[in-house]
């Protein structure tokens, strides 16, 4: 099982199936494509900024090898960690853009592969009482908003509640 993040745009409204055509899915986990493509998956992807990060970091790695005088086995075992490095962190390189393009996540979804995920994504999507409340733009705007409790050691229980 693999989990999948589903991006749409700010103005999308639960319900409404139109939104979905400008949905997009993020498979989470390792991607051998960019493992394999590196700058190119960035571009295909349309992620102009994270490839050219990675293009500049490639570039000045290689250079820095070169001037250390480093051997060929030793520049082939830098580039493929760093090709594994990019493949670990290409979905979340993806999500951050999506984020910053205005499309937050809106569902975490877990299914098998990618059909099943868009499936799942458009049925909890499409029914009102299956939707999952929008995740929060700032990541602690719910515990800002929660009403202030006394709290005495690590537990903010009422002692009285026992």
């Amino acid at each position: 099982m693999r989990s999948y993040t589903l991006h749409l745009p700010r103005d999308a409204r639960a319900g409404e199936s139109h939104d979905l055509d400008r949905a997009q899915l993020v498979p989470d986990g390792f991607s051998w494509a960019a493992f394999a493509f590196t700058v190119l998956w960035f571009l295909y992807h349309r992620l102009w900024v994270a490839g050219l990060a990675v293009l500049t970091g490639l570039m000045a790695t290689a250079f820095v090898g070169h001037l250390l005088g480093l051997s060929a086995v030793a520049g082939f075992v830098v580039t493929f960690l760093l090709s594994v490095l990019i493949g670990l962190e290409a979905s979340s390189l993806r999500r951050w853009t999506l984020v910053r393009n205005g499309r937050p996540v809106r569902d975490v979804l877990v299914a098998r592969d990618a059909a099943e995920a868009e499936a799942k994504a458009m049925t909890r999507w499409l029914d009102p009482a299956s939707v999952p409340r929008a995740l929060a733009a700032a990541p602690f705007a719910a515990v800002a908003n929660r009403p202030s409790e006394p709290v005495i050691g690590l537990f903010p229980f009422n002692e009285g509640r026992r």
